[in-house]
C-alpha cells in the first residue's frame, strides 16, 4: 500500500505542478499585457516585472486549489485509463480506502498551503505594495487618495481619527494627521506632523505642528460673544508622542487584503477593530476562511476521485479534465457568491466561510457512494426482475 501511496502521489504532484505552471503562466501573461499601459519614464519594464514577479505568490495561493483538482483529475484519469486503478480495486482496495489513501496524499500540500498562507502570501503582498508605493506612488489594499483612515477610542470621552499620507517602512509613517474630539464629536485639537514611528504603544511624532480648541469656543462662535482669550492655540513641537492602540503591524494590516493577513494579524486586527466600534465581519469571515483554506485542498481531493473512478469508456481523459475545470471554476464562484451573500445577508462568518466547502465535500461523496454501489444496486434490481 505505501508503494501504491507514493505513486500516486508522485503522479498526482507532477501533474498538479504543471496546471499551476500553466495556469499562472497564463494569469502572469493576461496581467502583464493589462499593466502595460503604466509604462513611463519612471516606470520601466523592469520595475513590471518585478511587481509581477511579487504577486505570484498571491496567485499561487488563489490558484492552488484549483489547480490540485485538475491535476489530481489528470492524474487519476491517466491512471484509470491505464487499468492501474483496476488494478487496485482487484487487489481488494474499496472506494473508502482509495478516498483516504487520496487524502493522506494531500497532507504535505495542505502543510505547504498553511506556510504559503502564513508566511509567504504576507510578505510577498506586503513588499508588493510596499514597491508599488516606491514606483507608482500608489499602493494597494485599504489605501485611499488621502491615505490610510483610522479610528480610535482614546477615552470614554475623546475619540480620533488618524490619517497616514505614506508608509515610509514597517514601522515609519508619513505626512500624519490626527483629528481628536470630544464627547459630543465637537474637534478639540488638530495636529499634523512630517514624519512619526510608532514604538512601545506609542506614536511618535517629529516636526509637529499642534493646533488646540478651548472647551467653550464653539458657545462663544454660536452665542457671539466677544473673548478675551485666543480662540485657536497654535503651537510647533519638534517631538510629540500620543499613547494609541495603532502599532506597526495593525498599520501593515490595513495594506493587506483580509484574505492575505495571517491568522494571528487577523486575530489582532479584529480586537483593535472591536475595541474600536468599527465594523469587523470581513475580517472575521477572512479569519474563517484563512483557518478553512488548507481543508479545501481535501474538498479538491474528493472531487477529483469521483470524477476520475468513472468508466473510461463513457468518455475519455479529455472529458474528465473538462469536467474538473467546470466544477473547480464553478467551486470559486461559489466561494465568491456565498462570501458577497452572507455579508449581505449577515450570516454567521464560519457559515459564510466553510457553506461552499461543506457543501462540495458532501456532494463529492454522494458522487463517490453512488459511483461506489451503482452496480450492486444493477445486480440487485436484476435479480428482482428475475424473480
Amino acid at each position: 500500500m505505501r508503494t501504491a501511496r507514493r505513486y500516486i502521489a508522485s503522479e498526482i504532484y507532477r501533474s498538479s505542478a504543471v496546471v499551476l505552471l500553466a495556469l499562472i503562466g497564463l494569469f502572469s501573461f493576461f496581467n502583464l499585457i493589462e499593466d502595460l499601459d503604466k509604462l513611463s519614464a519612471t516606470f520601466s519594464l523592469t520595475n513590471l516585472l518585478y511587481l509581477q514577479a511579487l504577486s505570484l505568490p498571491s496567485q499561487l495561493y488563489e490558484l492552488l486549489p484549483i489547480g490540485l483538482l485538475i491535476g489530481a483529475v489528470l492524474a487519476l484519469a491517466g491512471l484509470a485509463q491505464r487499468n492501474e486503478l483496476v488494478v487496485l480495486r482487484v487487489a481488494g482496495v474499496s472506494g473508502l480506502q482509495l478516498l483516504l489513501l487520496l487524502w493522506v496524499i494531500t497532507i504535505p500540500a495542505m502543510l505547504g498551503a498553511l506556510a504559503l498562507s502564513e508566511y509567504i502570501t504576507p510578505r510577498a503582498e506586503i513588499q508588493a505594495s510596499e514597491s508599488s508605493l516606491k514606483l507608482l506612488g500608489r499602493a494597494g489594499g485599504g489605501r485611499l487618495h488621502s491615505g490610510y483612515w483610522f479610528k480610535e477610542n482614546e477615552s470614554q470621552d475623546t475619540m480620533r481619527l488618524i490619517n497616514i499620507g505614506r508608509l515610509a517602512d514597517k514601522s515609519t509613517v508619513q505626512e500624519i494627521t490626527v483629528f481628536e474630539f470630544n464627547s459630543k464629536q465637537h474637534l478639540r485639537a488638530y495636529i499634523q506632523a512630517k514624519s512619526g514611528y510608532f514604538q512601545d504603544g506609542q506614536l511618535h511624532l517629529q516636526q509637529v505642528q499642534h493646533a488646540q480648541l478651548p472647551e467653550n469656543v464653539l458657545d462663544a462662535l454660536q452665542q457671539g460673544y466677544v473673548r478675551t482669550e485666543p480662540l485657536l492655540i497654535r503651537e510647533s513641537i519638534d517631538h510629540l508622542r500620543l499613547n494609541t492602540s495603532l502599532s506597526a503591524e495593525r498599520l501593515l494590516a490595513r495594506i493587506l487584503t483580509p484574505e492575505r493577513m495571517t491568522i494571528n494579524d487577523l486575530m489582532d486586527y479584529i480586537d483593535y477593530l472591536d475595541s474600536n466600534q468599527l465594523q469587523s465581519d470581513r475580517q472575521t469571515v477572512a479569519l474563517w476562511r484563512k483557518i478553512a483554506y488548507p481543508f479545501s485542498l481535501l474538498v479538491m481531493i474528493t472531487i477529483a476521485a469521483p470524477i476520475s473512478f468513472m468508466q473510461t469508456r463513457r468518455g475519455g481523459v479529455g472529458s474528465k479534465i473538462f469536467i474538473g475545470i467546470l466544477i473547480g471554476v464553478g467551486f470559486f464562484m461559489m466561494n465568491q457568491l456565498a462570501l458577497n451573500v452572507g455579508m449581505l445577508s449577515r450570516w454567521q462568518p464560519w457559515v459564510t466561510a466553510l457553506l461552499p466547502s461543506l457543501l462540495a465535500l458532501c456532494l463529492a461523496l454522494l458522487a463517490l457512494f453512488i459511483i461506489e454501489n451503482k452496480h450492486r444496486w444493477r445486480k440487485k434490481i436484476t435479480s428482482e426482475h428475475a424473480a
